[in-house]
C-alpha cells in the first residue's frame, strides 16, 4: 500500500479562525505553530481550536511546536545568531514547559548542528518527564556536516530551505535536499521538506509550473511531507493552498514509483 506525503500547515494570523481552520482541516495532517512569533495566549488559542475542530471531524490532527532558537529580529525576518554558542535558548525553555503542559505532539529544534544538540533537548524532556518526539531542522553548515549522526538520534529530519539557502550557495540546494532525503530513506527517518513550496500563492490564488515540479520532485524523491509557511500562515489563500497542494501530493506519489 502506498503511504501518503503528509501535508503540514504553519498557523498564523490568516489561518488561526475555526472557519478557516475548518476549510483547510480535509487536506492536511499536521499543523506546526511557530514559536518565533506570537505569545503563550495565542498559541493556547491555536491549539484549542486545532483541537475542537479536528475532533468534531473526527480526524486526528498532530501539532508541531517549532521552537525558535537563537534568533536575531531584523525587521519582518529572522536569522541565525552566529555568535551563540547554544541552541536551545531560555526563551526555547519556556517554550518548551508549554509545549509539554499542551501536549504537543512534536518539537522541532532550530538551528541544529550536531547530534548532541538533540540529546540535550531530549535529557531535558526526560527530566521534565516528558518524551516528545524531536524533530531536528537541517538549516546550518554544521548540521549538514554532521547529518548522519543527527539523524541517528533524531525521530524526524526537516529540511529547513530557507535558512540553508543562507548558509549555501542556493544552486546547492536541490541536490542537498535529495541527499538527505536518500539518508533518511535508508535510515528510516521520517523526512520533511519546508520552505517556498508555493509561495507564490502567498498572494495569488495558482502555483508556478515550477512550485508545482518542486512539490512534485520532492514527493516523487521519498519526502515524507511537506511543508507550508507564509502561504498557510500569513497568504490570502490559506485554504486552496492547501487544496491546491494536496492534488499535487497526490498525483506526484501516483507516479513515484514510475
Amino acid at each position: 500500500m502506498t503511504v501518503k506525503t503528509s501535508i503540514i500547515a504553519t498557523l498564523g494570523p490568516a489561518s488561526s479562525t475555526e472557519e478557516i481552520f475548518s476549510k483547510m482541516l480535509p487536506y492536511i495532517d499536521m499543523v506546526r505553530l511557530n514559536f518565533s512569533w506570537g505569545a503563550h495566549e495565542e498559541m493556547e488559542k491555536v491549539i484549542n481550536i486545532v483541537r475542537k475542530v479536528s475532533s468534531e471531524a473526527g480526524k486526528k490532527i498532530f501539532i508541531i511546536q517549532d521552537l525558535s532558537g537563537p534568533r536575531i529580529q531584523t525587521g519582518e525576518k529572522h536569522h541565525f545568531n552566529k555568535e551563540t554558542q547554544i541552541v536551545i535558548t531560555n526563551k526555547d525553555l519556556e517554550d518548551i514547559a508549554f509545549g509539554i503542559k499542551h501536549e504537543v505532539d512534536f518539537i522541532a529544534l532550530s538551528f541544529v548542528g550536531e547530534a548532541n544538540d538533540i540529546k540535550q533537548l531530549r535529557k531535558h524532556l526526560e527530566n521534565s518527564g516528558s518524551s516528545i518526539p524531536v524533530i531536528a531542522k537541517i538549516e546550518r553548515r554544521e548540521a549538514v556536516e554532521n547529518i548522519e549522526e543527527i539523524i541517528d538520534v533524531s525521530d524526524a529530519i526537516m529540511i529547513a530551505r530557507g535558512d540553508l539557502g543562507e548558509a549555501y550557495p542556493i544552486e546547492e540546494i536541490p541536490f542537498l535536499e535529495h541527499k538527505i532525503i536518500s539518508l533518511c530513506n535508508k535510515k528510516n527517518r521520517f523526512v520533511i521538506v519546508a520552505t517556498e513550496m508555493l509561495l507564490s500563492m502567498v498572494k495569488n490564488d495558482r502555483p508556478t509550473r515550477a512550485e508545482v515540479t518542486d512539490v512534485a520532485y520532492a514527493v516523487t524523491d521519498g519526502a515524507d511531507a511537506v511543508m507550508l509557511s507564509e502561504e498557510t500562515a500569513s497568504g490570502d489563500h490559506p485554504a486552496a493552498v492547501v487544496e491546491v497542494l494536496d492534488r499535487i501530493v497526490k498525483y506526484a506519489k501516483k507516479h513515484s514509483s514510475l
